[in-house]
């Protein structure tokens, strides 16, 4: 990467290159108890990103996706990774997406429902985490349910089994492990949406910056940096995106 003085004053104003991390999505990162530091497939991104540009870099981490998209959108970050949505686009300039992750649906055993089209009718709630991608999909999507946000995605489960409610919706992998610690509950079988997981910066740092960005993340899935990352931290049920 070439980059010019102004470049780098366009990206790190602070002269710390501050990522915003969101432990909200096991797929991209977490953060074992006790641990200094997260660790994850956007972790490592992060951390490629700040060594081409040669610069220090400052994690800074939050437990939900919307408030990490807040971060960035009011430049309390330089960049982050989020799942590409509309109303977040209206802030944040999207890469094209470096991984794929699917969103599904989880009940309880006894739960009459077997198919994702069953879930869209009157009388019927769904549990989401507030803000998360699934929330801002589902707000749109959603035509007869209604929807019920838990605080965080890691809190929607135990919200959905506390409440009573009818649906919990998430990232598959996070519904599948929380499905291994709460007895009396499946998920149902495929996918409610694909969510495009990518990188972002205010829109206010201009094109350029967006593009270098962009650049960045297209030699990351062609030289195979982060299907190695996703084997690396054991990630399933996510892929690589394909080239833009």
């Amino acid at each position: 990467m070439t980059i010019t003085p102004a470049l780098l004053r366009t990206f790190a104003p602070t002269g710390t290159l501050r990522a915003s991390i969101n432990l909200g999505n096991p797929i991209l990162a977490s953060q074992a108890p006790g641990a200094a530091q997260p660790h994850g497939v956007s972790v490592d991104l992060a951390g490629e990103f700040a060594k081409r540009l040669g610069l220090p870099l400052e994690l800074v981490v939050f437990d939900a996706a919307g408030k990490s998209v807040a971060a960035v959108a009011e430049e309390r970050a330089d960049f982050g990774f989020f799942a590409v949505d509309p109303a977040r686009g209206e802030s944040i300039a999207f890469t094209a997406p470096y991984v794929l992750i699917e969103g599904a649906y989880m009940v309880r055993q006894e739960s009459p429902l077997q198919s994702n089209g069953e879930v869209d009718v009157p009388g019927r709630t769904v549990v989401v985490g507030k803000a998360s991608a699934y929330d801002l999909y589902l707000t749109r999507e959603i035509r007869h349910a209604s929807l019920e946000r838990a605080a965080t995605s890691q809190a929607v489960v135990d919200h959905f089994m506390q409440g009573g409610f009818d649906v919990a919706a998430g990232v598959k992998q996070q519904l599948e492990s929380d499905a291994q610690r709460v007895p009396g509950v499946r998920l149902l079988p495929g996918r409610f949406m694909v969510i495009q997981q990518a990188m972002g910066l205010p829109k206010s740092r201009g094109p350029e910056a967006a593009a270098e960005l962009a650049r960045f993340v297209e030699e990351m899935k062609a030289s195979g940096f982060v299907a190695k990352a996703l084997q690396r931290h054991g990630i399933q049920g996510a892929s690589v995106a394909p080239a833009a």
